[in-house]
């Protein structure tokens, strides 16, 4: 198993937003919190009042959460420390890309996730060769060709929301439903929409846990996927399950422990 089943949170990019929206002069006025209640407005008129939620292009990266199975690691948590910059937090991403070549693994990952990546990858100039490779140049063959991360149809990027709904957007689902009806512990009290108070109120380590629980309830339904499509035996399915139980037991974070105590897969098998 090579995988990498990850999450990223997201703030308004608000010094896109002073160059989008009024004389930058007059925006620089302006204090973050209402230059992003500007941004939000308005997208909220493009849309006739249907959603707030901005387009991908105008986020900024805050956190990147996940769990790494590969031969030679068995990782969760986040890629970065309330101090890292989003620069590096992004190359760290596409770096684990580059050294392990993991299946991506995502919830909505194509619809908003990487999308995001692409876009703050391409304002950084973000090194990111072995994500956008669509042939077998180093690989004595065709093997990203017939299956690489951009295509929708290929597995080497497998966003469950979208595969699960057999790729129709009116049969999509939140994670946050599939989770519970799994029995999973899903969001635990918090949102995708408190994540910008959460970071104006300076409170990033929240933010990072909320990434990481929904990295980990991610990486439970594709395990469940897997092995209900006969990729993997029952037998690997709780194995697998355990190690995750095991890591987040040895982990130790009030979290971490937050999430056992609903999960409660020790008694599920």
């Amino acid at each position: 198993m090579n995988i990498f089943a990850f999450d990223i949170e997201t703030i308004p990019d608000v010094t896109m937003g002073r160059r989008l929206y009024g004389q930058r002069s007059e925006m620089a006025k302006l204090e973050d919190k209402e230059v992003a209640k500007i941004m939000f407005h308005q997208r909220a008129q493009e849309t006739e009042g249907k959603t707030e939620i901005l387009r991908p292009h105008l986020h900024k990266i805050v956190a990147i959460s996940g769990v790494l199975n590969s031969e030679t690691a068995f990782k969760i948590g986040s890629l970065c420390e309330p101090e890292t910059s989003e620069k590096e937090l992004i190359q760290r991403f596409f770096d684990i890309v580059k050294r392990k070549t993991p299946t991506l693994v995502s919830w909505n990952g194509g619809g908003f996730d990487l999308p995001v990546l692409h876009y703050r990858s391409l304002l950084y100039g973000v090194n990111a060769s072995r994500y956008w490779q669509v042939h077998g140049q180093d690989d004595g063959g065709d093997k990203f060709r017939f299956n690489n991360y951009l295509s929708r149809y290929h597995e080497r990027h497998t966003d469950l929301m979208d595969v699960l709904a057999g790729y129709q957007p009116s049969a999509f689902a939140s994670l946050e439903h599939i989770a519970l009806l799994l029995g999973l512990p899903g969001k635990l009290g918090m949102s995708g929409d408190q994540v910008w108070d959460t970071y104006l109120a300076g409170n990033v380590d929240k933010i990072r846990h909320y990434c990481e629980v929904d990295a980990f309830n991610t990486y439970l339904i594709y395990l469940r996927f897997e092995w209900v499509r006969g990729n993997i035996s029952e037998e690997v399915y709780l194995e697998e399950q355990q190690r995750l139980y095991d890591t987040l037991v040895a982990g130790n974070q009030p979290h971490f422990k937050e999430f056992l105590a609903i999960w409660n897969f020790s008694s599920n098998h």
